[in-house]
């Protein structure tokens, strides 16, 4: 009686819902099967590999749901409609015979192989690795058809690692023929009548400051004194709107991509290089096209008024980073009244972003010097000094400045649908943790409101600084903070502390930057458009700039292991940047190349324990502890490029390299093992 009641219980569970459709992203798993994740659902849908129909790992999809557990909420559904591909671009191999050839992706998510017509090989041949585009898949064919794109020669293993990187964050590696076709018909000379319509800054002293290696300039500052005893201070931005007009084919692509991604060796940009390096690039000794933001200032400062709109410059001078620094420090140098006055300017700026309750976080970044063939046999940790700061106070006052003029226009008689840059309050949850281990490191932190939150991180930031805490406290600080997003709807942003805040100074590699310009010009030409799609296209961007930022990683993680391989066996300082059950993770000092020291290689000195509330390994019979921030000396054991990992052994400091190095050959195997288990 119990058994039938039971069946019949889970007959009712279970209902037909072939009714409901639903959108979502498809995310497919080693074994093949899908799960599409469905903003604002608490259950994904799970999609068997002969109901995915056409769609592919990363694609936003329809699916149509035919049955839904009452009880647990799991449901299962059909794929009927790919809306957009998340990839088109693959890495892989050439399979070729006398009447067909097969490409053969190199994928660990299951997709299936692309059937190439000869006449598309372009050139490859059997087993040639090669980067090919899909170009047609409907539901009805029982393979999808592709092109090849290009053909990677056998050595250049690091151009097809980073071309896989770009393809499987869905960044198309080449643009497509009518976008070439669209930037190729774009004039290189500045019409005569559209300068007569802008503002003429080509006889103001202007210049650009930006990395060694920049091409693309988004920006450029001009200054000059005026007779009132004020100074006029342009920030004039690459005028992209003009060349990319909504809708065109470069329009398309610009946001399909909605970033460009800098990886160690190469820049995959947003739009074609005839626009990013050429035309639109604020090259020295050329007339370009601007929009800019001029402020006349007084020497403490103070903006008396603005002005916002097109203009047309003529850039003095590239300076590199390096350039201005030297200036800085020595005084002397090309323009080097203006540059220290300027400098002296974006100081004062920056210590009145920080009075209003900005949070000082510092960065560090690294830079690769690489061989011809892009092989890293170098690595520098860069930091952010006065010369960056002058170009980044200036560039924050002119995004502030649009985004708050945007804000109170009193012409609309309800907000105008435009792209915030925005950066919510610390999470409760996340900060919680973080504050009690602030405490004990003698760092007292006031949680009684958003800004007397501000103010003690500032205050701790202030109080480590040089000291052995510092990494770590400012690594888990940064983790307790919200990701800057872009939204139509304006909370502010929290980290800078401004009410308002946009993007609006690098278009060439941004495209919220673009859309910003749109309608900021809407609204100088008195007609301003509402965009209704605006919602949408800044949560796209969000999302494309997430994937660029975890493709930067990968590529930088990738150098790194590379870069260490030929270093294995040498001993180097560290500092624990992470713990875990299994094991700490070190981040060498050098380099800033992070690792992984399983617990097994601890084994032989101490049986570790987690202590998750400490961020700490204890070791239960000597009390021996690894915790965040503590400086350590390891060994590099082994270098996994495919996997991008690096594993580390702990070395014991005043024990002789000698007497330490048996250890590498008993715990490398086992390590290796654990790593593997724990994937």
């Amino acid at each position: 009686m119990s058994r039938k009641k039971t069946k019949h219980t889970a007959k009712k569970q279970t209902r037909s819902v072939q009714s409901h459709v639903l959108k979502g992203k498809l995310e497919v798993t080693r074994s093949g099967i899908g799960y599409v994740v469905v903003a604002g659902s608490a259950s994904d849908v799970l999609v068997r590999q002969s109901d995915m129909g056409n769609a592919l790992n990363g694609d936003t999809v329809r699916v149509k749901l035919v049955k839904e557990n009452m009880r647990t909420g799991k449901k299962e559904g059909r794929i009927t409609e790919v809306v957009e591909r998340k990839q088109t671009e693959f890495v892989g191999t050439i399979q070729l015979s006398a009447h067909f050839a097969f490409f053969v992706p190199d994928t660990d998510k299951p997709m299936p192989d692309l059937f190439i017509p000869l006449e598309e090989l372009h050139g490859a041949k059997n087993r040639d690795r090669v980067v090919a585009r899909l170009v047609k898949w409907e539901r009805e064919d029982k393979k999808p058809v592709g092109t090849v794109v290009s053909i990677m020669q056998p050595e250049d293993e690091n151009d097809a690692a980073m071309k896989e990187l770009l393809a499987e964050a869905g960044f198309p590696l080449s643009f497509p023929d009518d976008v070439m076709e669209e930037a190729a018909r774009l004039p290189e000379v500045l019409s005569h009548q559209e300068i007569g319509r802008r503002k003429d800054f080509r006889n103001m002293l202007t210049f650009t400051i930006d990395p060694v290696d920049a091409k693309d300039f988004d920006d450029a500052i001009s200054i000059r004194e005026l007779k009132n005893g004020l100074y006029e201070i342009g920030v004039h931005i690459a005028d992209v709107s003009y060349y990319v007009e909504p809708e065109t084919e470069l329009d398309k692509e610009g946001y399909k991509r909605a970033t460009s991604v800098y990886l160690p060796d190469r820049v995959n940009p947003m739009l074609p290089e005839k626009i990013s390096n050429e035309l639109c690039s604020l090259r020295p000794h050329e007339d370009k096209f601007t929009f800019s933001a001029v402020f006349h200032m007084n020497g403490k400062g103070d903006i008396k008024q603005y002005w916002l709109g097109k203009t047309v410059i003529h850039s003095d001078h590239r300076y590199t980073y390096e350039d201005v620094q030297q200036i800085i420090e020595s005084g002397e140098g090309l323009h080097a009244e203006e540059i220290l006055f300027l400098n002296g300017l974006a100081q004062r700026l920056r210590r009145n972003r920080f009075s209003k309750g900005a949070i000082n976080f510092s960065s560090q970044e690294v830079r690769f010097k690489l061989d011809e063939k892009g092989k890293p046999i170098g690595i520098v940790v860069k930091e952010s000094k006065e010369s960056h700061q002058l170009i980044e106070e200036f560039m924050l006052l002119a995004n502030r400045t649009v985004a708050e003029h945007v804000a109170k226009d009193k012409t609309a008689k309800k907000p105008i649908p435009f792209p915030y840059r925005v950066h919510d309050q610390p999470d409760e949850e996340k900060l919680a943790p973080f504050v009690v281990f602030a405490k004990k490191h003698g760092h007292q932190f006031d949680t009684s409101s958003p800004e007397t939150i501000a103010r003690s991180f500032n205050e701790l930031l202030t109080a480590v600084e040089g000291r052995p805490e510092q990494q770590v406290l400012e690594q888990l600080g940064i983790r307790t903070m919200a990701k800057a997003i872009y939204t139509t709807e304006n909370i502010g942003h929290y980290g800078l502390a401004f009410e308002y805040y946009c993007h609006f100074t690098s278009p060439i590699r941004r495209y919220p930057d673009v859309l910003v310009h749109r309608v900021l010009q809407s609204m100088l030409d008195g007609h301003t458009v509402i965009d209704k799609k605006m919602e949408e296209k800044c949560k796209h961007s969000s999302e494309r700039e997430r994937a660029a930022m975890e493709c930067e990683r990968a590529g930088n993680k990738y150098k790194q292991v590379e870069f260490l391989q030929g270093h294995i066996g040498e001993i180097f300082d560290g500092v624990i940047s992470g713990v875990a059950s299994f094991g700490f993770w070190v981040e060498t000092v050098a380099h800033k190349c992070e690792g992984l020291v399983n617990v097994i290689s601890l084994s032989d000195y101490d049986d570790f324990r987690l202590v998750e509330s400490d961020y700490s390994l204890v070791g239960r019979r000597s009390g021996r502890t690894f915790r965040m921030g503590d400086k350590v000396t390891i060994r590099v054991v082994a270098a996994n490029l495919d996997k991008r990992q690096l594993d580390y052994e702990w070395v014991l400091q005043g024990k002789t390299e000698d007497t330490a190095a048996p250890k590498q050959s008993r715990q490398t195997k086992p390590k290796k093992e654990k790593k593997k288990k724990k994937n």
